[in-house]
This record gives structure tokens, C-alpha cells and sequence, in this order.
């Protein structure tokens, strides 16, 4: 859940947000953390939910019980690739490696034109500053593209993030 309660206070807005707006959330299927905050708010709200979850976590417990759908998969690879199938655009909220990792896929899948989804990042209490000072450095270091780092779109708070999405998904 991280330290600050605001993280979770954030991922339930966004929630709200989602499912108030129609938007069906695509997300890992956890019960357990933000992502489970997430998830219950989403649904609490009325809001479609659509979990992907690797069988071996199922196994392990940590899959929720009460979502729209569960597409249980065979590995991590399989659910990144269903959950960015299902998906129209990317947001990262505060979180660990996994999030992590799963936010530089698809920025790299973006590069790579594989996709031309919005990517962004819920910056809740400045989260990921230290993350965005890093990848200016590399385009000051001449290893990351302006155009690249560009890609991310940057939110405070929910409403704003989801309106620059939509604006950034909409001119592309």
C-alpha cells in the first residue's frame, strides 16, 4: 500500500473516475494493495473491472474474487501482452518493481511503435519526481529521444492525468 495512505486515497479516485466515465479498468487482478484498492473502488462504483492474473498467482491466493472478468494466463509475459491487448491507454500509479517494469514495457513498446497508446504516471505527492529527474538526465545524456520522453504524460492528481490521456489520445 506504500507509506502514505494518499497513494490508496489516489487509486480510489481514479477509480471512481473510471468507472463514472464508462471506462472499463484493465488491471493485474489483485486483491491485495493499491491495485486492489483500485479495483474495489471501481467496482464499488459500478465500473467494469477486468482482471489478468498468471495461473501461479491465482494459485497463491491473490487474485480477487468479485471481479467482471479474471482471464487467468500461463505467465507474466502472457499478462502484459493480454493486459496492453485489452487496454487503450497506460497509466502507472505509485507503486514497486512491477509497476515498474510494466511502465518501461510499454513505453518501449511505444518507441518501438508496437503501440500509440497514452502512458502515464500518477505522480501522487511527487512519487515518481526523482523518476522524471532520471529520464530528463538520459535525454540530457543523449540516450533517450525528447521525443521518447515526451511519451509520459504527467498528473498531480486523477482528473487531470485522465484528461491529458484523452487530449494526448486524441491527437495522436
Amino acid at each position: 500500500m506504500g507509506r502514505n495512505p494518499a497513494y490508496a486515497e489516489a487509486a480510489r479516485s481514479l477509480a471512481k473516475i473510471l468507472a463514472t466515465k464508462g471506462i472499463t479498468l484493465v488491471y493485474g487482478g489483485a486483491s491485495v494493495g493499491v491495485m486492489g484498492q483500485l479495483a474495489d473502488a471501481a467496482l464499488e462504483a459500478g465500473g467494469e473491472v477486468i482482471g489478468v492474473m498468471p495461473q501461479e498467482l491465482v494459485n497463491r491466493e491473490v487474485s480477487h474474487l468479485h471481479l467482471s472478468e479474471l482471464i487467468i494466463v500461463g505467465s507474466m509475459h502472457e499478462r502484459k501482452a493480454k493486459m496492453a491487448e485489452l487496454s487503450d491507454g497506460f497509466i502507472a500509479l505509485p507503486g514497486g518493481l512491477g509497476t515498474l517494469e510494466e511502465l518501461f514495457e510499454v513505453l518501449t513498446w511505444a518507441q518501438l511503435r508496437f503501440h500509440a497508446k497514452p502512458c502515464g504516471l500518477l505522480n501522487t505527492n511527487g512519487y515518481y519526481d526523482q523518476l522524471i529527474s532520471f529520464l530528463d538526465h538520459s535525454v540530457d545524456e543523449k540516450f533517450i529521444k525528447p521525443t521518447h520522453r515526451q511519451m509520459i504524460v504527467l498528473g498531480d492528481e486523477p482528473n487531470a492525468l485522465l484528461k491529458a490521456l484523452e487530449a494526448r489520445s486524441m491527437s495522436s
